[in-house]
């Protein structure tokens, strides 16, 4: 994934009293290579407008956040007083081969922190190409599965499902997903959020 980029969240409208879902994560939400409105959380926007549904979806996604990074932006996503948040980090952390424990632990910090602030959590899980070694791959996916177990809150196992591994939903770097591979896991996270 990319190296940590000035990209900042997107301002927030004061005006919009609907209930925010904030999507927080790195350049998977994001929407790392995609236009303008064509993010996973841009798709899920849609999808909650189409079925009549008043909620906001707050994009917090920043290119090349690791879970490090996360616990540094809580206090940022905590003052937008999220309803629901999906928390999306880890991939980098596993890319850079950082320590399962690490990410455990952060990942444990921010999922803590949301809910002590009242919002409902889902846990985004990830994976990793498999140069990265079995034993690694396996102690990297538990990591999700223990923290959502620990906090009883919903787990996706894998963000990326049906999207990962499929070039013609993949951008040509085949870690991020086209517009099309997108709008798959914006259905992925809908049924996860069970509205």
């Amino acid at each position: 994934m990319p190296a940590p980029s000035v990209e900042k969240p997107r301002p927030v409208d004061l005006a919009d009293d609907r209930p925010i879902i904030a999507t927080f994560g790195d350049s998977l939400s994001a929407g790392f290579g995609v236009e303008p409105g064509k993010s996973y959380p841009d798709f899920l926007q849609k999808e909650i407008d189409r079925r009549g549904l008043r909620y906001r979806v707050v994009n917090a996604g920043v290119s090349g956040d690791t879970t490090t990074d996360g616990v540094v932006r809580l206090a940022t996503v905590i003052a937008l007083k999220p309803a629901i948040t999906i928390v999306e980090f880890g991939g980098n952390d596993g890319m850079r081969g950082l320590p399962v424990a690490t990410t455990e632990s952060n990942l444990e910090k921010i999922v803590a922190a949301l809910i002590a602030a009242g919002s409902k959590v889902v846990i985004a899980g990830m994976t990793l190409p498999p140069n990265y070694g079995p034993q690694y791959i396996q102690s990297f996916e538990k990591v999700f599965r223990d923290v959502a177990a620990r906090h009883k809150v919903p787990l996706i196992p894998f963000l990326l499902e049906g999207v990962g591994g499929h070039a013609e939903l993949m951008q040509r770097d085949g870690i991020h997903p086209t517009a099309e591979g997108n709008q798959i896991v914006a259905a992925t996270v809908m049924r996860a959020l069970a509205l």
